[in-house]
């Protein structure tokens, strides 16, 4: 296990939306460089870059064209080079997405493997034997390649799958066993990228659809296998580089696959959904609206077998927000963002805070799709900085702009949160600041549910010598220390912000009389 993610605090950044150092309207390398030292006075000490490799961009950079080549738009390979060092040199890891389950259909590798005539990349990818057939069940593209047989694809149709194999094999003709030299060469050229990036200073990878590697695998058996055997790889070679999957099933990823972190994603119906981004009718249920129709119970229920499950062999991920997902301040309001960061940066596990959530950038609603975003497209929005040009993001011209900034007459930008301390972003700090000055709240600290009922609003948690309490309702909410056994809290009661008793609070909780009195939507921590 890398030493570094129990302290770790992510920063995700999406390259073309965060500061563009060059005035073509993109952002690039330089600009992430020229912006760490913003990220280390957040706290955070880890960044996630999305895809930085050379594409067509005909998905964000999820097409991957070459796999050693940074993207012109972001630099040269000595720009990303320079990236880790003045990282490294700040206490900055940085992770990079590694794109394992297709390419691009550009990329070398599919040029000749799409080829008539066989050669050693015929089997670098999933072809059926001939165009004419193409069975049901499968993403098959027909009629676009010299050879003579429809190749399969994850998504979209210019992302062709790569070749790991089948567990279960239906069609013997063209569907291969995770063992098959052709198999072993794709997963060789997979590990071989992997070094390539950490030789030159990445800290790791963060692993997209990290799940859907071998076909027809429906337990994961197989690709679990496989990233196992990656793992060791990491183990003997490369012990303090970080394995993040993007599965959101930490039994597997975590316990069987040998991942280091797997992300709680939002999925209908999961414990990270029903807490902070539950809707229904338009109206929110997650547990932090203020609605008070949440459920806690939806949360504990889901993510504490997963916690016990996994705590002893790696962690679970939390994400304010991410590039596939609309930001939080699509329906949640200030306070309500706030107590679901609270949640966030103090749960066990890896907290990811996504770019510009930190000052409650909004979803911008209405836009084209930009490089197969479509929906998404609208949390991929220009980082804002302040109410300069473009909002801070380039001098370039407006209609230059990889995507428009934020148009309303009220954008937040960090200049603004910046000159008071009573801003989302000066929240976000302390939130981070309290998780990495006190050990109980790293990762791999003790976790305790102490109270969480249907119907009832307050939810309290224990970390190690640290007792928080939430309560989003409508209503102020109590709690008698002394009936849950907590004696430190004794007479006479110690003063509001003293060691052992509120060292941290969002909203004005107190202490009276051995009591706990929570006002309505706040947050506190006691010691």
């Amino acid at each position: 296990m890398p030493t570094w993610l129990n302290d770790a605090v992510f920063y995700e950044i999406y390259p073309q939306s965060f500061f563009d150092s060059n005035g073509d309207g993109v952002g690039d390398l330089n600009g992430i460089a020229q912006k760490l030292g913003y990220v280390k006075s957040l706290g955070c000490n880890a960044v996630w870059l999305n895809p930085i490799y050379d594409s067509p961009f005909l998905d964000g950079g999820y097409d991957v064209r070459d796999h050693k080549l940074v993207a012109s738009r972001y630099g040269v390979n000595d720009d990303l080079y320079r990236l880790f060092e003045r990282a490294h040199a700040l206490g900055i890891r940085v992770v990079l997405d590694l794109v394992p389950g297709h390419t691009s259909i550009d990329h070398p590798w599919f040029l000749e493997s799409q080829a008539s005539a066989s050669n050693s990349k015929t089997g670098r990818y999933i072809f059926t034997k001939s165009v004419w057939d193409a069975p049901e069940g499968y993403r098959w593209v027909s009629g676009a390649t010299e050879r003579d047989g429809n190749f399969l694809v994850n998504f979209f149709s210019t992302q062709p799958a790569l070749n790991y194999g089948f567990h279960d094999i239906d069609y013997p003709g063209w569907q291969d066993p995770p063992d098959h030299p052709d198999c072993l060469s794709t997963l060789d050229a997979l590990v071989d990228v992997m070094r390539f990036w950490l030789d030159r200073g990445a800290d790791g990878f963060r692993v997209d659809m990290a799940d859907s590697l071998v076909k027809n695998d429906d337990e994961k058996t197989a690709t679990s296998l496989l990233w196992r055997s990656i793992r060791e790889m990491l183990d003997r070679e490369y012990p303090e580089a970080a394995l993040i999957s993007e599965w959101s099933y930490p039994e597997r990823s975590i316990n069987k696959a040998g991942f280091h972190v797997d992300f709680y994603l939002d999925h209908w119906h999961n414990g990270y959904h029903s807490l902070v981004r539950k809707r229904e009718n338009d109206e929110n249920t997650c547990y932090v609206g203020k609605g008070g129709k949440g459920d806690i119970t939806l949360f504990t229920s889901d993510f504490l077998p997963k916690y016990e499950a996994v705590k002893h062999n790696g962690y679970i991920g939390f994400i304010t927000c991410n590039h596939d997902t609309p930001r939080l301040s699509r329906y949640l309001g200030r306070r309500e963002i706030e107590l679901a960061y609270a949640l966030i940066f103090t749960m066990p596990g890896v907290p990811f805070l996504y770019y510009g959530d930190e000052i409650g950038m909004r979803y911008i609603e209405g836009l084209p799709s930009k490089e197969g975003g479509y929906n998404r497209t609208g949390s991929r929005t220009p980082m804002q900085w302040d109410r300069g040009r473009n909002l801070g993001f380039s001098t370039a011209g407006p209609h230059a702009l990889y995507l428009p900034v934020d148009s309303a007459t009220d954008p937040p930008t960090v200049q603004t949160q910046l000159k008071t301390r009573d801003s989302l972003l000066g929240t976000v700090k302390d939130l981070i600041s309290l998780r990495r000055t006190h050990d109980d709240l790293k990762a791999d600290g003790s976790f305790e549910v102490i109270r969480a009922e249907a119907g009832d609003p307050l939810f309290a948690y224990r970390r190690g010598n640290l007792y928080l309490f939430v309560n989003p309702g409508i209503s102020e909410a109590g709690f008698g220390l002394h009936d849950a056994g907590l004696p430190c809290f004794g007479e006479p009661d110690p003063p509001p912000m003293a060691p052992g008793g509120i060292i941290y609070s969002i909203g004005q909780a107190k202490i009276e009389g051995g009591r706990l009195t929570l006002p309505p939507q706040s947050f506190c921590v006691l010691k």
